[in-house]
Order: structure tokens, then sequence, then C-alpha cells
């Protein structure tokens, strides 16, 4: 008979933190230890970390757990949640996600470790993906420009505002107050009014189904159906808006689309709004792909990211992300968003639902939801209750004077959430799940019987019925069976590199692992079928987790107080400084708005610190890569009564302990402002020093680097905000319910932002405990380190700290190479992909050079083979030095090489086919010798001409086909 006492000692036997450290053999340990010149790693990182920022406990977190113990703490979790039949709505329904589609994308590293597409070539998959639910999105508004997602509704109505706001030029209207229909989602009021307030421009809330408000008018936002359900004719008013200069943003449920005319063919100049009933689940919040949508003229304008079609070195159409000069660490303090995140992989699985029903299935699916509304609203009626509306799509608004409490009650007794509006009138949202037994259930509790009830057919006016098709592409129309969907996502995935084939060493951008058990809970029903204002009641085990994580982030922190609200980092960023602008106003010094950013920082840092209403002050970067001293002083001196703040990213954006944080921070302290600290680089600081002790105010932290949510081809992110007790008053609110929690801004359009992904990061917390913690960082420490040292030689580590030391990333100079020798970084970017790695960061933060991180997750046989590469990399620019072949025509410069590049019959290249194709020195993992050789699917993609002639929809089959 098993022992129980034998079995748990072998689950705890194999220890977490062994997994996710790559390098754990003391062998490993020591061949870098040598390289590097140290003794052990404890004296590298009392080398490489100020003394005066060293935390002097360790980490008093919670025992680490077995990867068997997480599951049944998550488990025990999941259990006080209670799931029910969700009718609530508000922007968020329960759906189907196929499990196709779950288990193949959702659930599937090849898709959830993927980066964001910045390298083309090795993207075309995620790319294609994205390109189909811009298509999709496109044809539904019926507007041509889409973007590949934006972060949830609330905040993609608020970047419309801001597009209007900067787009309307009309003399009459382009300082004018937004309109915004009093039917838009309260939580989207909430955003825009927090906004608005830090940026100064006048919101007006208005029925605009009675006309517009006097004065001038910049834009109106209206909703479609509203969120009491009903189904607008916004023709007439759209009209109106254009004739006094108005933009137009109309914020519009896909499915409804299907059915009812689109706001293009009304005139709307933008559209916006959540993909998230197109298969995602409600994860209680998010992660959710918003979509925007807009008119010809404005794509330039467009926020966040647009795939569009460009063409290889060989002529083949290939997919780019186009228009990257809005990228905001590029434009900084002038860039239109600071949004500099998606929602990749949500977007990717509402585009495959798409793919998956086509045209056809989605406008079966909104009937059936129409008909189920239609026959609740019905048999209401024919009882005697009061509806508010008799044109609507999904949305019931009953109005019962007195009842709404006891019947909301009863309701969720019997396992039915309905919304509570007042106390006079509850709203009952049906979707894809609801069966006719669940429209009875519901009826019932009104008094009314669905069953003896017929309904006359659309109840919306049949003007309003969509005319038009829509998703008339072949990729909407072909994979109508499992296997071939299954076949479709296989052949996108497979022209893919992600973290399950490769280390991907982005400096800036921690690609670490993400381990399965990690990932487990994330779809259990548990989770992820909870609504995000399902009553607290309900959601306990949610509340236990997301307490636990953010006390857990104050401790590793060293801040008081945790918000995860924020769902990405720039988000985080925004939250920060909006708690910053409350500090200070509450005060009395409004006159603070001046936000001084070293000019090596993240460009996200410039683009938030506008958004939140702060005039950017850059600050010089000495030779060194350190904050200019006397900078400093002369900014500071200059505008001493006027500071709000100071961003710092620490270690710096070079890779570096900055000896001189305290003094930097003081100083800014001394003036009256508060420091900002990005905690894009906490991965170097984790168990070893706390921003919240060594000078900062205020951070964000990137769960989807440092606490390992993946990064999904681009998003989800999480980038909850941390501060100290003076700040927690301004943290960011509840736009659902301002009375409720913090009384700042509200940042994300839900409460707790993300949450669907946050079990990810609790459980690397609870597996790795304080002690693993530290040793992973450590562990990245001497990983860069190592990569740096063997690589300096070669390519010379551009900053470095004390004893010449980096922190977990190193910044590769490639300057005076392509000085000499005309190759690039680019080009060295390319050509890694013929072995088998996805670039580092490149020409970031420094035109000309390559950031490489690569993790505590990756071992040393992975690291040499990186090593290896770049080493033979550097061989061949020596054969361009030497003239063997002219840059022009180099292995570098004709990179990556495709198969068909390889074995066409016409080869007249200085070099030969076996370099072009198996460059790598031979090993024993297979690389060398082809059996697991990557190919890139196209060749070096042609980016100006992808931006010259920008095509942002699906193109005609026929264009791959010759």
């Amino acid at each position: 008979m098993t022992n129980p006492s034998a079995v748990l000692d072998l689950a705890k036997s194999g220890s977490f933190v062994d997994r996710h450290i790559g390098s754990r053999r003391q062998t490993e340990i020591d061949t870098m230890l040598q390289a590097v010149g140290y003794s052990s790693v404890d004296a590298l990182v009392n080398t490489a970390v100020p003394d005066d920022i060293k935390q002097p406990t360790p980490l008093t977190l919670r025992p680490a757990l077995s990867e068997v113990e997480v599951l049944a703490e998550l488990r025990r979790l999941a259990s006080l949640n209670k799931t029910a039949v969700q009718l609530i709505g508000q922007g968020y329904y329960d759906t189907v996600t196929p499990a196709v589609i779950r288990r193949n994308i959702l659930e599937a590293p090849a898709w959830y470790t993927a980066y964001t597409p910045y390298q083309p070539e090795i993207s075309q998959g995620r790319l294609e993906a994205l390109l189909n639910f811009q298509t999709m999105v496109q044809d539904l508004v019926g507007l041509p420009i889409a973007n590949a997602s934006l972060l949830d509704e609330g905040t993609a109505v608020v970047e419309a505002v801001l597009l209007m706001r900067r787009a309307n030029k009309a003399k009459e209207a382009a300082d004018g107050k937004t309109v915004l229909d009093a039917d838009l989602l309260p939580q989207t009021i909430a955003l825009v009014k927090g906004r608005a307030e830090a940026l100064g421009f006048e919101v007006e809330v208005a029925d605009l189904s009675a006309g517009l408000p006097e004065g001038a008018i910049n834009g109106i936002v209206l909703q479609q159906p509203g969120v009491s359900g009903k189904v607008f004719d916004h023709a007439p008013v759209i009209a109106a808006a254009k004739e006094r200069g108005a933009m137009v943003t109309v914020a519009a449920d896909l499915l409804s689309l299907t059915l009812i005319t689109p706001p293009g063919e009304q005139g709307a100049d933008i559209a916006v709004g959540s993909a998230q009933r197109f298969g995602v689940p409600l994860f209680f919040g998010g992660p959710h792909a918003a979509y925007m949508a807009v008119r010809k003229g404005l794509e330039r304008s467009l926020p966040g990211r647009l795939v569009g079609v460009s063409k290889d070195d060989a002529g083949t159409p290939a997919y780019r992300l186009a228009l990257q000069t809005r990228e905001q660490h590029i434009r900084r303090e002038k860039a239109t968003s600071n949004i500099c995140t998606a929602q990749a992989l949500l977007a990717i699985v509402a585009s495959m639902y798409g793919v998956f029903h086509g045209p056809d299935g989605l406008k079966a699916i909104a009937s059936q939801v129409h008909a189920h509304a239609a026959r609740f609203d019905a048999a209401l009626r024919a009882a005697g209750v009061q509806t508010a509306n008799t044109e609507f799509f999904d949305t019931v608004t009953v109005i019962v004077p007195g009842r709404a409490a006891e019947i909301l009650a009863a309701a969720e007794e019997a396992g039915y959430n309905l919304r509570a509006i007042d106390a006079d009138t509850l709203g009952v949202s049906f979707d894809e799940t609801t069966t006719p037994e669940t429209v009875a259930a519901v009826a019932s509790f009104f008094g009314a019987d669905a069953s003896a009830v017929e309904t006359s057919g659309a109840e919306y006016p049949l003007a309003l019925s969509r005319n038009t098709d829509f998703m008339t592409h072949p990729v909407f129309n072909t994979h109508r069976s499992e296997t071939q969907m299954l076949r479709y996502i296989r052949r996108l995935s497979d022209r893919d590199l992600a973290l399950d084939r490769t280390m991907i060493p982005l400096g800036s951008c921690t690609m670490k692992l993400n381990a399965t058990a990690e990932m487990e809970a994330i779809s259990w029903p548990e989770f992820a079928s909870i609504h995000p204002f399902a009553p607290d009641s309900q959601t306990a085990g949610w509340r236990e987790l997301i307490d636990g994580l953010e006390a857990d982030l104050a401790e590793i922190t060293g801040y008081d107080q945790v918000s995860i609200q924020p769902n990405a980092g720039s988000q985080g960023e925004l939250a920060g400084l909006l708690a910053i602008r409350g500090y200070h106003h509450s005060r009395g010094d409004v006159q603070r708005d001046i936000c001084l950013i070293p000019a090596s920082a993240h460009g996200t840092n410039a683009a938030s610190a506008v958004l939140a209403g702060m005039k950017v002050v850059v600050v010089a970067t000495a030779p060194d890569g350190t904050i200019d001293h006397e900078d400093l002083k002369a900014k500071i001196e200059a505008h001493r009564d006027a500071i709000a703040a100071i961003m710092i990213t620490y270690p710096s954006t070079h890779g570096v302990y900055d000896a001189d944080v305290r003094y930097i921070c003081d100083a800014v302290h001394e003036a009256g402002g508060q420091v900002y600290i990005d905690g894009a680089n906490l991965n170097a600081l984790v168990g070893l020093a706390q921003p919240g002790k060594f000078g900062g105010d205020v951070s964000h932290l990137n769960l989807h680097k440092t606490f390992c949510i993946p990064h999904g081809g681009g998003g989800p992110g999480v980038g909850p905000v941390a501060a100290r007790a003076h700040l927690a008053p301004f943290m960011p609110g509840n736009a659902a319910d301002p009375a409720n929690g913090a009384g700042g801004a509200p940042i994300s359009a839900s409460r707790f932002g993300s949450a669907g992904v946050l079990p990810i990061s609790w459980a690397y917390i609870r597996l790795m405990g304080g002690d693993g913690l530290t040793e992973a960082t450590k562990s990245a420490l001497l990983a860069a380190n190592y990569v740096a040292k063997r690589l300096d030689e070669h390519f010379p580590v551009l900053y470095t700290g004390e004893g010449g030391l980096v922190a977990h990333e190193c910044i590769l100079d490639l300057r005076q190479l392509t000085a000499d020798t005309g190759v690039t970084a680019e080009d060295v970017a390319k050509r890694l992909i013929d072995f088998g790695f996805h670039a580092p960061t490149l020409a970031f933060p420094v035109a000309g050079t390559l950031m490489v991180e690569p993790t505590e997750s990756e071992d040393l046989g992975e690291l040499d083979r990186f090593i290896d590469a770049m080493i033979v990399i550097r061989g061949e620019i020596e054969q361009v030095r030497n003239g063997d072949f002219s840059v022009e025509d180099s292995p570098l410069r004709h990179a990556p090489h495709t198969a068909s590049a390889v074995v066409t019959s016409e080869w007249d290249r200085s070099y030969s086919r076996e370099q072009a194709a198996f460059p790598a020195r031979p090993d024993h993992s297979g690389h060398a010798h082809g059996q697991d050789k990557y190919f890139p699917p196209v060749g070096r993609i042609d980016g100006a001409s992808g931006d010259r002639n920008l095509v942002c929809s699906c193109p005609p089959i026929e264009a791959f086909e010759n």
C-alpha cells in the first residue's frame, strides 16, 4: 500500500525553483562565474548592487509550495467563487470558446509565449491572425481601417475621444466640449471623465436621442445598443453633429452588427468596442480585446498597433506592423497615445472565433440571442410588466417599482445574476450561452410565463436591419470542419518563433518561463466564468487571491499599497502619475505640473506624463549612461516650485545599477517633487532591493515580465501600481461604482483590470517563495553578465556599472562595426533568425545597438548556443571587412533565408547554401544539423513599402497563390 507521506515527499522532491531557473547545476554556475571572474554568485551580486539600496532583510513571503500544493490551493480558491448564469451585461457577456481554439491557442505555448511581432519575418502566423481580426472588425463596423486591438472598451472610448480632440481641426469645434450619450456604459463615462479632468477639457453627459446640447462640440460618443438595451437609429444625431463640425464615435457591440446597420454606414468617424463576446471568457473583467476602427484619413492618428501587408525581398506578400513611427519609444512626449501594448492573444482568439463560425454562424448566434431577448420581453409585457424599450438587441430593461431588490435576490438565490440599476429597475442581458430554460426561469422571477408567448420578429427598427455583406474573405468561409480549423491554427503557429522553440533574448522585455502549472487555472470555469460586476458573495475566492497577490507585491517592492487594476504597463504608469497629481492638488500645489524624465527613459514615460496633464522636461544623460547631475540641478532650479515628479527606470534603461539613485531621489524630494520608479526592470531587484524603500513614492510593475504572465504575441499585460501610504487615497477607483474603493480616477473599465491572468503571477510567487524569487534575480544577473563578458570582445558592451558589471541585461554596441563595414544591427537581428533565434531588442535605447536579456530561465547550453551564434555572425562581419563578399551580397544582408531561397536552382551568391541555411557551429542540440531547423516563411520584409502602401485587411487569396 502506498504511503501518503511518501507520495507528498515525492511531489516536493523536484523543487519548482530548480525547474524555473535554467542553470541550477553547480557545474554550470561555476562555468559562468569563472567567465565573469567571481568566486560566488553572492560576490557578483554584492559588487553589482549599490550598498545603499540593498534591502537589509530577506523577503517575508508565505512559504513556497510545490506544484501539487499550489494547484490544490488554487482549487480551494476557485471553490470559493460561485458560478452563475450571467445576465448582467453592461459590456460583458458569457460566451462559448470553441474547444479547438481554447486548447490550441489560449492554452498553447506556441501562441501564448510569443513576443510582440516587431520581427515580422518570424511572426507571420500571429500577424495573419491579427490581420484577420482587423478585417473582421472593419467589415462588421463598416469602416475601412481597424487596429490590432486595444485594452478594453472603456479605455478604447478614451482613446477615441483623444483622437477626436487632436484630429478635429474645424474652427468652431476644435476646442469644444466632448459630449457623451447618457446611454453609454457607466464605466466608460467614468473613465472619460477621469482623463478629461487631468487633461483639462469639458465633458457633458446628455440624452442625445433628444438632440445635441448647446455650445461648441468637439466630438460626441454614442452607444449601439445602449446600456439600457435600446437600439438607436443614430443617423440623425450623427448628421446634426457633422453639421456643427463635431466628430462622431460609436461604441458598438460587434455581435449586434451582424443584424443591424453598422456605424460606418450611418456616418460615424470612429467605432470602438469589445470583442470579448467572440469566444473570450469573462475572466472577471479581462483580459479582453477592445477594437478601434476609423474612416479614411484618420489611419495615421490611430492608436495602438496596425498590421499591414508589404512584401519580402523575393516579392512575396508579407505581413508587418505598419506605421511604426507612432510607437511611443520613438515619439515620446509627442506620442498620440501612451498605449505600447495590445491584447494580441485575445484578439487572436476573437479572430479565430470569426474564422470558426464565419459570417453565417455569427449571424445565427446573434439571431438566437435576439430571439431569447424578444421572447423574454414579450412574456413580461403579456404579464403586465413594463419594459423600457420596444427596440433592443439582447438586453431588456425592466421597470418594477420598489421590487428590484426582491427580484434580484430571488434570481441570485436560484443561480441567475441580473443587473441592478436602481430600486425600481433591473437589466437582463442574454448571450450565446442562453437556453430556453434560462429565459423561462428568469421570466418567472417577474411573474411571467415565457412558454406561452409568440414574438413578432425583430425587436428593432426594420430600417436598421443590416443589408450589406460582411466577412466575405475566404478565410472566414473555408474552415468549417474542426479538421480544417485545427490545421489552419497549426499552420499559422508553425510560421512563428516563440519561447516554446527558442530563447527570446529581449532586453527591456523579460521573456522568462511561463510554467504550465502557473497557466493551469486561468481557464477553470470558477475563475474564467465570473462576471466583473458579480456580487461580492460570489467572488470570495477571486478577492482572496487578489488581496494575497497585492500583499505579496507590496512586500516585494517595499510599498504600502498595490492596485492591480491597470491592465498594461503604460496604464500603470498613468495611474502612478495621476496619483502624484492628485496628491499635489490635495495639498493646494496645483502649479506642480512638470515631470522630469531622463533622456534614456522608456518612451511611454513621456507619453504617460502628457496624458496625466503634465509637461515633460528632459534631463540629459551623461556619457556613462547615468543621469547628468549638473543638468538635473539646473532643471530643478529652473522649475523648483513646479516640479510634480521625476520618472526614472531602475536599474536604468541601459541595464546598469546606477550608484546615484538615492541622490537623484533626494534631490527631487528636496524640491517638493515625487519620485516615480518605472518597474520595467524589477527582474533585477526582487529580493535584493525595494524601490519603495530606496526613494520611490510610486512604481508600476510588469506582471507580464517579472512575474511570468506571458506576452501572448503582444498582450495580455498587467501593470499594477504600487505606492507609499501618502499616495494611497489617489490610487485607481472603481469605474463601475465610483463610491466603491479608492478615490482616484479609474484606469480600467473593471475594478480588477485583467484579473483573469492574475492566477499566473499568484502561482509563480507561491511556487518560488521569497528565497526562490531572490535566487531567480541572482541567476538573471549571472546569466546577463556571462553573456556580456563572453561577447564583449566581439560586440563591445556599451554601459557597465560597478566592477564592469551589468544588471539583468546588456547593450551590445555595433555602431563602430557599422561604420567600418556597413553591417547594421538590423542585419545581425535578421541573421539570428537563420540560427533559430529571436533577435534581441533592436535600436533601443540607443540606435545602432542590440539589447540582450537572457533571463534566469535559460540554461547554460542555450546561452552558449546564442553566444556561439553571435560569434559566428561576428566572423561573417569580418568576411565583409576582408572583402570575401560585399555587405550587399553577404548572408547578413540577405538574411533571413527561406527554404525556397536556398533550394532554388539559381544560386549566384558569394556564399554557399550551407552557410546561408545552416550557419551554426556543430553541437548536440540538433540545430546545426537540421533536425530542428526553423525556416522563416518569408525573407527580409520591405518596411518602407508597407508604410507607403497601407493595406490593412486580408488581401485576396490569389495574392499568395501567385
